[in-house]
């Protein structure tokens, strides 16, 4: 009896062993094929501050998004499952974090995060295919001339980089640090604040990766000369003061930072962004959280595509979280802790899917709402495709939904549907700037 139990149990774990296996075979092919599709569309040759035409803008659009909120339920479903089987003694069931957050060799495989975003800013590579910069210097002593050494001098490089920083320091930046194409900021293992100043401008340009980062208390700045390559400066107009300006941009990721207290927006993205990914930031002590589109008359915003995955939207907020236009804007397995007026908004007829996030309604009874339109005609709304499937509404919470009901559309995206909702606490459990020490897990 004792040795067929034994056998049993066997049998049991080579089963598993092959289960895992196909499936791991399977995503390796599916992540091959993305990157070299990925490299043949991108060169770094590409990189410019130019104004592109509306046909290379929608080079990057996705022409079924539905697909690709399917493909982010995949890859959590896939990494839950393997937890369920033990094989991730660190998973958490965040398939971008345990992608690479069980390596306790992480500080010699940087360049592997390139292969974890998920959503419709999958295929940001940042500066995956450079050579790594280690900023030494915290200064920004001249905007036009930056000192070798300093991150505004990295940013602007016309080459893919791999942005790291030497040791912890505080940035203050005398006006917006002006990216350019294929880089990387990767904060990861020391303490890294971009404050008190001026802080990111993503324009024009593609492929960014921005992770661990404390971006705080940003300011207007502006009416002054900056570089934004090492063949081009310009006049720059006063900026927002937002904590991370995307505009006019396109594969972009956003991963792991704290960002608060800004002058106008943590992030906006603006002027027919798309393929962008914001995952498991950490906001508080803001307003105007995230503003996802330029105008209602700036027609180019429609395609815009976002994908909103694993935040946490905490302490002391109180709206835009996030406001969109005319887009598509996948909203998936957040953290909702607070609000004072309402969590997501939208005007101009945007597709906003909603998906496993815990809304927590705010003691207040006129502020219940999770969903506000800024268009108060009922007539003029009533069609906008705004869908909540899965969430948990606490206190009182409740999302107003419109559109087409169970379209063919929302039926693709949600044949599989978001993790549930209960798991969002451990799906969010780390959001914000991460505490790496090398040589541990992360």
């Amino acid at each position: 009896m004792a040795v067929s139990v034994r056998w049993l149990s066997l049998c049991t774990m080579l089963v598993l062993m092959l289960f895992v296996s196909v499936n791991c075979s399977a995503e390796k092919v599916e992540l091959k094929n993305r990157f070299e599709g990925a490299e043949k569309l991108q060169s770094p040759k590409n990189s410019s501050m130019e104004i592109r035409s509306n046909d290379a803008l929608n080079e990057h659009v996705v022409e079924n998004p539905d697909e690709v909120a399917a493909m982010v339920d995949m890859s959590i479903r896939n990494s839950t499952e393997r937890r369920k089987l033990g094989f991730f003694s660190c998973g958490t069931g965040n398939p971008i974090d345990d992608c690479w957050r069980c390596d306790r060799n992480w500080h010699l495989h940087r360049k592997s995060l390139a292969n974890c975003a998920i959503g419709f800013g999958r295929n940001a590579v940042g500066g995956r295919d450079g050579k790594y910069y280690v900023v030494s210097d915290p200064g920004d002593y001249d905007a036009v001339n930056p000192r070798p050494g300093t991150l505004r001098h990295a940013v602007i490089q016309d080459r893919p980089l791999w942005i790291v920083f030497k040791r912890d320091m505080v940035i203050t930046l005398k006006q917006e640090l002006i990216m350019n194409s294929f880089k990387t900021i990767d904060a990861r293992g020391v303490n890294v604040h971009i404050a008190n100043g001026a802080c990111i401008t993503i324009q024009y340009v593609t492929n960014i990766i921005i992770h661990g980062l404390h971006i705080h208390d940003c300011k207007p700045t502006g009416n002054a000369m900056v570089r934004s390559s090492p063949s081009h400066y310009g006049w720059r107009t006063i900026a927002d003061g937002d904590g991370i300006s995307i505009f006019g941009a396109s594969h972009i990721w956003v991963d792991h930072n704290s960002l608060s207290n800004c002058a106008d927006g943590l992030i906006d993205a603006i002027m027919a962004s798309t393929a962008i990914t914001v995952s498991n930031n950490y906001f508080t002590h803001h307003n105007e959280v995230m503003l996802l589109g330029h105008s209602d008359s700036y027609t180019r915003d429609k395609v815009m595509q976002v994908t909103i995955a694993y935040n946490h939207f905490g302490e002391g907020l109180i709206q835009r979280m996030p406001r969109c236009r005319h887009g598509y804007f996948h909203v998936v397995n957040n953290d909702y802790t607070h609000w004072e007026m309402y969590a997501i908004g939208g005007s101009a007829n945007p597709t906003i899917n909603s998906q496993g996030n815990r809304y927590l309604a705010p003691a207040n009874s006129f502020a219940k709402e999770v969903t506000k339109r800024v268009e108060m005609d009922k007539n003029m709304w009533k069609h906008w495709n705004w869908r909540s499937e899965g969430d948990l509404m606490l206190n009182g919470a409740y999302f107003t939904p419109s559109g087409a009901g169970a379209a063919a559309s929302y039926a693709r995206a949600s044949s599989l549907g978001a993790k549930s909702s209960s798991m969002v606490a451990t799906l969010t459990s780390s959001a914000g700037a991460l505490a790496c020490r090398k040589g541990r897990q992360c």
